[in-house]
């Protein structure tokens, strides 16, 4: 239900700000759901068929490549994959090769860890894969879903160093110097792929395009159709297949990103009370500040890493962190309903009186 309430509404939001194509340009679209439990979507103008279904194949198979490198619960070596579950098995006895693409990812989160105040943490693996494993049994059988030990939560939190994490540019090697730490990049996956993937387009011939992975959105050049921004819709919590009213805000972005971390995209409930996968470093549960945050900023990684910190962060705290970071805008969703926003991303809202035209 929730892909298809995705592909419903970012379509009903395209058609609501459409304006006539020019007759040098066509709008194209494309959907797939095979990467990152998600759908993505990719809404393009190109001035043929041909070009779209050129790049469009690109874009699928580079998001099918690194769903398999980032993915922390599968093995792909038969395909010739070094993925994060065979870091996982292997990297502890001897260090590992990995593709560029990985290595670089896991540098960018290493090097930006202090930047999100030690919120955003890949090494935080063996806490994460305990919750995972609760959440999926939970799901599987409601009645006897149950919350993770607390016991248990702590004693792999003792494996969480980040500084264990042995990074070797020249080999582009991966090497855990602690044997029982385990990596999960789902903090900033979907993100970083979708940077990687914007920035391939931005250096074709259809730099005119909208990304949307889950809740990841990368704008290219504005649409060649008359409009001088996207429209991107903030989606209701709540929301169900209602059309535009499950957006609580929409956003007239191009040449940027806009990323939210929430609590309602994976979650199981014990005892009547929903519990999601976004784990709060210090208290090792899940954090309940927010029903939602959105990160706008230019790259869809640093976007992604920021909204998972943000989202952890009471208020104050968060709204601090946001407006000390340079090009950084931020919306907050809270459980009665309101919402916070920076002065930045009130400028770009239809709130703020904001449009396309």
């Amino acid at each position: 239900m929730k892909k298809l309430a995705a592909i419903l509404l970012l379509g009903a939001l395209l058609a609501l700000f459409s304006v006539p194509v020019s007759a040098q340009m066509e709008r194209f679209s494309a959907v797939y759901m095979d990467s990152f439990d998600t759908v993505i979507q990719l809404l393009a103008y190109a001035d043929s068929q041909e070009t779209f279904d050129k790049w469009s194949a690109v874009v699928h198979d580079m998001f099918l490549q690194m769903h398999k490198m980032f993915d922390a619960y599968h093995s792909y070596e038969d395909e010739g994959i070094i993925s994060i579950y065979t870091l996982n098995q292997r990297a502890a006895k001897e260090p590992v090769q990995v593709d560029p693409i990985l290595f670089a990812m896991l540098t960018f989160c290493k090097s930006q860890y202090e930047v999100a105040m030690e919120q955003t943490n890949v090494a935080m693996g063996s806490v994460l894969s305990i919750w995972h494993d609760y959440r999926e049994a939970g799901l599987a059988d409601p009645e006897h879903a149950q919350l993770p030990p607390m016991d248990d939560l702590k004693a792999a939190n003792e494996h969480v160093n980040l500084d264990d994490l042995i990074l070797d540019s020249e080999n582009t090697t991966v090497y855990y110097a602690d044997p029982e730490m385990k990596l999960d990049v789902g903090a900033v996956a979907k993100g970083y792929a979708t940077e990687i993937v914007a920035q391939i387009l931005l250096a074709g011939d259809m730099p005119s395009f909208l990304l949307s992975a889950g809740g990841n959105v990368r704008c290219g050049n504005r649409p060649q159709d008359g409009r001088t921004a996207w429209g991107v819709g903030i989606q209701d919590p709540d929301g169900e297949v209602l059309g535009l009213t499950d957006y609580v805000e929409t956003l007239f972005l191009r040449d940027i990103s806009v990323v939210t971390s929430g609590d309602y995209q994976r979650y199981y409930t014990v005892d009547g009370k929903r519990y999601h996968h976004l784990i709060d470093p210090d208290t090792l549960m899940p954090a309940d500040h927010f029903r939602s945050v959105s990160i706008i900023t230019e790259d869809s990684a640093f976007a992604d890493l920021l909204s998972t910190a943000a989202f952890l962060m009471p208020y104050e705290e968060s709204r601090a962190f946001v407006e000390s970071l340079d090009g950084v805008e931020a919306i907050w969703l809270f459980s009665d309903g309101t919402k916070q926003m920076t002065d930045g991303a009130l400028a770009l809202s239809k709130t703020g009186g904001a449009t396309n035209r």
